[in-house]
């Protein structure tokens, strides 16, 4: 085992036990709260956090919560269900098409489409965002291109104009906004906290949604990387056919995995990569130890820090003129 693979292991009884007994402290103790409210989607992250809720608090001081909508893969809410079946926790399935429907989320997202493809058609067309290709095989910027799948046809993909990419991204937003309020109304009916489910990956590199995803009471996994998440998932019983999934975003009708959305470079070496950056270690030194070519490794950490750097303002809290004085 390389040196960095063998430090991405994670004492997961130990941690298990830090994270629940921190979740503890803050929801019955500092927020004086009952219990949780996980939205789940049918991934690792929320099954993760779904089972470190029920250690924490017991299983019937926890509520999972599944809202799809019209765009959301069938096969999500068939993982939904295993996993609080796995865990015997209350289940809401709330359905956010309407809500959606009212607020203009898909005549949004359907004009913005259109500036790319005019003969879009929402009723047999599915399309999704995509970055370039695997950033170890070949450089390139992140730039999105709007792939539209039509049956019979072979997929079509169009690189976005700045105006169209923000409208796209816009509206679908809508949706992770319109899941954090019935996250809340849910908690506040029940007094539980909202638990996030925004892993390291996500927080660090921008990929959530301010307000919507990134909306919640406490993160207990924020601080752990994707593949480290995997570890606890096993050790905390997560159905296989959750482990096993591959990670999708879940948000536009054709469906696309993490990695073509947004973080070009598979879990398992862009973590490895992460981690020896943490740990000090040159290009050459983690080139040397994954067996890849410098110019990868170098790629791959300018692409790391680069999305850091522009996404700083999802992670930056509501900014006051003035600090608020202390409690006296």
């Amino acid at each position: 085992m390389s040196y960095l693979a063998d430090s991405m292991q994670v004492p997961v009884e130990r941690e298990v036990s830090r994270i629940t007994q921190w979740m503890k402290q803050y929801v019955f103790h500092e927020f004086k709260r009952r219990g949780g409210v996980v939205g789940v989607s049918g991934g690792i992250d929320s099954a993760v956090v779904l089972a470190l809720s029920v250690h924490a608090f017991g299983q019937n001081r926890v509520t999972a919560l599944f809202m799809p909508e019209k765009d959301s893969s069938p096969e999500s809410q068939l993982m939904a269900g295993e996993v609080v079946s796995r865990f015997g926790v209350n289940f809401i399935v709330n359905e956010i098409t309407p809500a959606l429907t009212a607020l203009g989320c898909y005549d949004h997202l359907m004009a913005a489409i259109r500036e790319t493809f005019p003969d879009y058609d929402p009723d047999h067309d599915k399309v999704k965002l995509v970055l370039p290709e695997n950033l170890l095989e070949k450089p390139g910027l992140n730039v999105f291109s709007l792939a539209l799948l039509r049956e019979g046809q072979p997929e079509q993909r169009k690189i976005l104009s700045p105006r169209a990419y923000l409208g796209i991204v816009a509206a679908s937003n809508m949706k992770q906004r319109t899941r954090m309020l019935n996250l809340y109304f849910h908690a506040e009916k029940l007094n539980y906290a909202v638990i996030g489910t925004s892993n390291r990956n996500e927080h660090d590199q921008g990929f959530f949604v301010k307000y919507g995803d990134g909306g919640a009471d406490l993160q207990p996994i924020r601080h752990l990387l994707k593949s480290q998440i995997y570890q606890l998932a096993k050790h905390l019983d997560v159905p296989q056919s959750i482990i096993g999934r591959t990670p999708t975003t879940d948000t536009y009708s054709a469906g696309s995995t993490q990695e073509e959305f947004y973080f070009r470079v598979p879990f398992d070496l862009l973590d490895k990569i992460w981690l020896g950056m943490d740990r000090g270690m040159c290009t050459a030194e983690i080139a040397k130890d994954l067996d890849l070519s410098e110019e990868q490794v170098d790629r791959v950490l300018a692409d790391l820090l680069q999305k850091k750097r522009t996404t700083e303002y999802l992670r930056t809290i509501p900014l006051s003129l003035e600090p608020i004085p202390p409690e006296s």
